[in-house]
């Protein structure tokens, strides 16, 4: 295993723990479906649980942390510079109709910079870290993100609407969890990723994983929180994905 740092070991340690909510949880979610209330509340639950454990589990070893999360917004402690920055549930849509594609995103930022980025899928159990200059990783392999130079062999991912009738030239997927879009950038199952007005929990930590896999990503600190416009991909069709993109 390579040496990863204290906080992204306390990183992993907190998803794990958190994860154990998640699964139990999915696993319930099939007997909610036939039910007439349906599971929409009780996502909200598992939502709002799992983010409260993750924020209890990272301050007991960093108490002077701030953070930025889904559910709750900025909580702002003595580091004021210093956030984390937690989706507790990406992809919350495909969770609560029993799709297993969704994961935990959590990134550590220092000032403007992403240093740690951690994305976790609890149901196939894979996780994704990458640490400032120190690489990309799946379940302690080394990542890399696609070789591909020619669009028409590539394979993007995107979660906005109606991209398929616009951009009918690119082979696109939209899965419904953005983390884990970038996160398959990041391992060069997906070629490249695009969005438009998307929020900073997203795609803070796929944003370091796909760069430190050998990726382009455009600069996100130019956006408000909860207006990204992100475009991600392998350095030999960033730009020409870019061109295709041009008025979207």
């Amino acid at each position: 295993m390579n040496s990863i740092s204290p906080n992204l070991n306390l990183m992993i340690k907190a998803c794990e723990k958190a994860s154990k909510i998640i699964i139990r949880d999915f696993g319930e979610i099939e007997k909610l479906q036939v039910s007439k209330k349906g599971p929409k509340d009780f996502v909200t639950k598992t939502d709002k649980r799992v983010e409260k454990i993750l924020v209890e589990e990272l301050t007991k070893s960093k108490k002077n942390f701030s953070f930025i999360t889904e559910e709750t917004g900025k909580i702002i402690n003595k580091n004021k510079n210093v956030f984390w920055i937690i989706d507790p549930i990406d992809g919350t849509t495909n969770f609560l109709h029993g799709i297993p594609h969704f994961a935990i995103s959590l990134a550590l930022k220092f000032d403007d910079v992403i240093t740690i980025g951690l994305i976790f899928d609890p149901i196939k159990n894979e996780i994704f870290y990458a640490e400032k200059n120190n690489g990309s990783y799946l379940n302690n392999s080394r990542i890399r993100v696609s070789n591909k130079s020619n669009l028409e062999e590539c394979l993007f991912a995107t979660n906005n609407h109606g991209t398929q009738i616009v951009y009918p030239k690119l082979n696109l997927r939209n899965s419904g969890c953005a983390a884990l879009d970038m996160a398959y950038v990041g391992c060069g199952r997906f070629d490249g990723y695009f969005h438009n007005k998307i929020n900073l929990w997203d795609v803070a930590a796929g944003k370091i994983i796909i760069e430190e896999a050998g990726g382009k990503v455009n600069n996100i600190n130019e956006f408000k929180i909860s207006q990204i416009d992100i475009r991600a991909g392998n350095p030999n069709i960033y730009d020409k994905m870019l061109k295709k993109l041009n008025n979207f």
